[in-house]
C-alpha cells in the first residue's frame, strides 16, 4: 500500500474573524491542523513550509519508524494510536480505513478536503469553514462507495490544541441543576463525556474546553468545542504519550443506527470551535456567530408570563384572566398558557398526545382566554409536549406502535410517559396536522415545547433498530414545517427545564428554558455556563415567587429581578394578587428591562475573575463601548468585611465612564455602617482604571445584588455620548 500524498498544495491557510487555522497537507492519509487560534497573519510559502517543517515530530525509541500525526481523521493504518476517529465494518472484513487525501478546494476562509480508500470502498469530503466570528466549523461526509454495506460506528470531528492546554473544563447536572462546571488536569489519556439520553439531557457537557492552568473568564489561552446536535452526543479532550493534544466532538451513534448502502452517504452535525484568551472572549465568538443568522430573533424580545408555577393544572378562566391582567399592567407583553388545557390533562399522569381543547375545561375553546390577553395588548403562547405520551391516553390506546420500544417490551417509564417516534410517517403527520390545526384556529404566536423525559432502549418498533437518531431528524423536520406554515411563530425549547440545549435546536426555535429551578442563587452558575454558548436573548429567564418552588429558598423580588434582568426576560409566579407595593416594583424592573434591552440583547457578555468565591460580577458591554451594566452579587457571607475593590472587565481602555448604581433600588441589600463614596460623588474614570484598579464593593448582605451602570462620557466630562 502507498502512502504517498498526490500531487496537492503543501499547505493552507484560513483567516476570518481574529481567527486563523494553518493545514499540512503532506501528512500521510488526511492533513493536519498545525495551528488553529490566534491569528497569524497571511504566511508566504516558505513560512508555511517552515512552520509545517516546526510541527513534525522526530522518531523516537520504541516507536513507529514514520511517526504518526493527529491529522483531520487520524487513522491507525497511519500509525494512530490514539483514540479513532473513525470505527466501522463490513460483514466480513474491511474494519481499517486507508483514507488518503485526493483533492482540495479552499479559499481564504473555507476548504472542501476530498480523501477516498478505494481498496475499502470509502470516500470522505471533509468541511472546514471560519465564521464572521472566528469559529471553526467541522464536519464529514462518509460515502460508501463498495458493493456492499458498511456499519458505521463512529466518525468524529477533530479539533488540535496548543501545549499550553493543561487544564480540562466541562459541564454536567441534573434536573433544576443543569450545567455546572468541573475542572480536571488534562493527562495523558482520554477524557470523554457521553450523552445517551436520546437529547443532550441535563447532565450534558455543553462545551469541551481545554486551556492554561487556572484560565478564567479574561485570562489564559482556552479552547472549546460545541457538537449542534439534539440527539446522543460524544466530547471528548485527550492527550497521547506522543504529546498530541486535542478536542473531539461528533453524534454519538447506537448499533445500528447508521449503515451505509452502496452510494449511501452519512453527513455528521456540525461541530463548531472557539477559542480565545480567556472565556468571555471564547464565548463572544459563539455570540458573534449566532447573532449574524438570517433567522435569528431581530425584534425586541417579548417579556413573558408563564402560568405554570402560577396555577399549575388550575385552568381557571376567571383566575387566568386576573393574572392576565395584572400581567398586563406591569407591561408583560406575551403571555403563554402552560400544560393542563388539553383531553384528559387534569394532571401529568394522562392526557399526553390528545392534542385536542378539553371542552370540560374550556367549554368555548381557549377563544375566551386568547381574546382576553390579545385584548390586553399581550401576545398569546400555548404548552406543548409533542414527542411525549401518557399511557393513559387516547393516542396511545389506538397506535402503540407508534411509541419508541422494542417489540416484546416496554421502555421503563418517565414521568408517566412514554416517547414517540416522530420518524413514523403516520406519527409525524398527526402531530403536524393537530399543532398546525390549532395554530390555524387560534391566534398563537409562541409555542413552549417541551421535552419531559430521557429516552431509554428506543426502538423503532417497525425495524427493532435504535430510534434515537432518525426521530432527532423528524423533529428537525416538524419544526421547520411548522415554521414554514406560520412564519411568525416563535418556539421555545424546554426539556424538563435545560435538557435540550445545543446549537442545532436553536436553528428551529427562539429561544431555550436554561431550567426549570429560577431560584435566583442557583442560576448564577446556570446562567453563566449556559451563556458560554448561548446568548442572553435566547435564554429564558424569569422572575419567580418570593420562595422558590424548586429550592424552597426566599429572595427579595430585586435580587431576583437583578439575577434575570439580562436574558430573554419573563415571569414565572402567580401575581394576580400581590401587593401594590410589589406590583409598584415588579413594573418597575420590567420597564428597566425594556429600557436596557437593546443593551443586554445585542453587547458583549463579560465576567469579572474576583479573588473572593462569595462574590460575582457579571455584564453586558454595548458593542460601541458606550454603555454597559453590571450585577454585582454577594453569593455568600465573605471572609473579609468590607470585601474590598471590585473591576468592571470589557470596557473601551481609552474611554472614560460615568459611574453609578442604578434604581430601581427599593430594599434594603446590605448593612454598610457608612455610606459607600463613590456613588456619592460624581465618579467618572478611564475603563482602563475601572478594568484594573476598580472601584470599592458596596456592603451586601448574602444573596443580595445591585447593579452598577456605566455610561460613557466626552472628553470634558459634561455630557453623556
Amino acid at each position: 500500500m502507498s502512502t504517498t500524498p498526490p500531487l496537492l498544495p503543501a499547505q493552507l491557510q484560513l483567516h476570518r474573524g481574529g481567527t486563523s487555522v494553518i493545514v499540512d497537507l503532506t501528512s500521510a492519509g488526511t492533513p493536519t491542523i498545525v495551528h488553529w487560534g490566534t491569528p497569524t497573519g497571511v504566511l508566504s510559502d516558505a513560512e508555511l513550509e517552515s512552520l509545517a517543517l516546526a510541527a513534525r515530530p522526530q522518531r523516537v525509541s520504541g516507536g513507529i519508524d514514520v511517526p504518526a500525526r493527529l491529522s483531520l481523521l487520524p487513522q491507525e493504518t497511519f500509525g494512530w494510536q490514539g483514540s479513532p476517529a473513525l470505527s466501522g465494518q463490513r460483514a466480513v472484513g474491511a474494519w481499517s480505513s486507508a483514507l488518503c487525501t485526493t483533492s482540495i478546494l479552499s479559499d481564504t476562509e473555507s476548504a472542501t478536503i476530498v480523501s477516498v480508500d478505494a481498496a475499502g470502498g470509502l470516500r470522505l469530503i471533509t468541511e472546514l469553514l471560519l465564521t464572521g466570528a472566528g469559529v471553526l466549523k467541522q464536519r464529514h461526509t462518509l460515502t460508501n462507495t463498495a458493493t456492499t454495506a458498511y456499519q458505521l460506528h463512529h466518525l468524529t470531528t477533530v479539533f488540535p490544541l496548543p501545549t499550553t492546554a493543561t487544564t480540562v473544563q466541562d459541564s454536567t447536572g441534573r434536573h433544576l441543576k443543569e450545567r455546572t462546571a468541573q475542572r480536571r488536569p488534562l493527562t495523558v489519556g482520554a477524557h470523554v463525556r457521553e450523552s445517551r439520553r436520546g437529547r443532550p439531557g441535563a447532565d450534558a457537557s455543553l462545551l469541551m474546553l481545554a486551556g492554561s492552568d487556572s484560565f478564567g473568564y479574561r485570562t489564559g489561552l482556552v479552547h472549546g468545542v460545541h457538537t449542534a446536535w439534539s440527539g446522543n452526543h460524544r466530547l471528548t479532550a485527550e492527550r497521547t504519550i506522543t504529546s498530541d493534544s486535542f478536542l473531539t466532538a461528533g453524534e454519538l451513534l447506537l448499533p445500528g443506527e447508521v449503515v451505509l448502502a452502496p452510494g449511501e452517504s452519512h453527513t455528521t452535525p456540525w461541530s463548531l470551535g472557539s477559542w480565545g484568551h480567556g472565556l468571555d472572549q471564547l464565548s463572544a465568538r459563539f455570540h458573534q456567530d449566532l447573532r449574524a443568522r438570517p433567522a435569528h430573533p431581530s425584534r425586541p424580545r417579548p417579556v413573558t408570563l408563564n402560568t405554570w408555577e402560577a396555577v399549575y393544572f388550575d385552568h381557571d378562566l376567571t383566575t387566568l384572566k386576573n393574572l392576565a391582567d395584572k400581567a398586563a399592567a406591569v407591561g408583560v407583553e406575551r403571555f403563554v398558557l402552560d400544560d393542563g388545557w388539553f383531553l384528559g390533562r387534569r394532571d401529568d399522569t394522562a392526557g399526553l398526545g390528545d392534542w385536542f381543547v378539553d371542552a370540560s375545561v374550556w367549554a368555548e375553546g381557549l377563544s375566551p382566554i386568547i381574546d382576553h390577553v390579545n385584548g390586553l395588548g399581550m401576545e398569546f403562547g400555548l404548552w406543548f409536549e409533542p414527542e411525549m405520551v401518557n399511557p393513559d391516553s387516547d393516542l396511545a390506546r389506538s397506535h402503540p406502535d407508534w411509541i419508541l420500544h422494542t417489540p416484546g417490551r416496554w421502555p421503563v417509564s418517565a414521568r408517566q410517559q412514554q416517547v414517540l417516534n416522530l420518524a413514523h410517517p403516520d406519527c409525524f403527520a398527526y402531530l403536524l396536522t393537530r399543532i398546525d390545526a390549532l395554530l390555524t384556529e387560534y391566534p398563537i404566536s409562541y409555542i413552549k415545547w417541551d421535552h419531559n423525559r430521557d429516552l431509554l432502549d428506543a426502538s423503532d418498533h417497525r425495524s427493532g433498530n435504535a430510534g434515537v437518531r432518525e426521530s432527532t431528524l423528524a423533529l428537525y423536520k416538524l419544526l421547520a414545517e411548522l415554521k414554514t406554515r406560520h412564519p411568525e411563530l416563535e418556539i421555545e425549547s424546554c426539556a424538563s427545564g435545560g435538557a435540550r440545549v445545543d446549537l442545532s435546536i436553536l436553528d428551529y426555535t427562539d429561544r431555550i428554558w436554561t431550567s426549570d429551578c429560577i431560584d435566583p442563587l442557583e442560576r448564577l452558575d446556570n446562567q453563566a455556563n449556559t451563556s458560554l454558548l448561548v446568548p442572553y436573548e435566547l435564554m429564558g429567564a424569569h422572575i419567580g415567587g418570593p420562595k422558590s418552588h424548586s429550592t424552597g429558598r426566599q429572595h427579595s423580588l430585586g435580587f431576583m429581578a437583578r439575577t434575570a434582568i439580562f436574558g430573554h426576560f419573563g415571569i414565572e409566579w402567580n401575581i394576580a394578587n400581590i401587593s401594590d407595593a410589589q406590583s409598584t416594583e415588579l413594573a418597575g424592573w420590567v420597564q428597566f428591562h425594556k429600557d436596557n434591552r437593546e443593551l443586554f440583547h445585542s453587547g458583549t457578555s463579560v465576567h469579572a475573575d474576583l479573588p473572593d468565591p462569595a462574590m460575582d460580577l457579571r455584564g453586558v458591554v454595548a458593542g460601541d463601548g458606550g454603555r454597559a451594566v453590571y450585577a454585582l452579587t454577594q453569593r455568600s457571607a465573605s471572609t473579609t468585611y468590607p470585601s474590598g475593590r471590585v473591576t468592571l472587565p470589557g470596557l473601551a481602555a481609552e474611554a472614560r465612564y460615568r459611574v453609578s448604581l442604578s434604581q430601581p433600588l427599593d430594599e434594603q441589600v446590605g448593612n454598610g455602617q457608612s455610606p459607600l463614596a463613590w456613588p456619592l460623588h460624581e465618579t467618572i474614570l478611564p475603563g482602563s482604571v475601572l478594568g484594573s484598579a476598580g472601584i470599592q464593593s458596596p456592603v451586601l448582605f448574602p444573596e443580595q445584588s445591585v447593579l452598577i451602570m456605566l455610561t460613557r462620557v466626552d472628553a470634558d466630562s459634561a455630557r453623556a455620548i
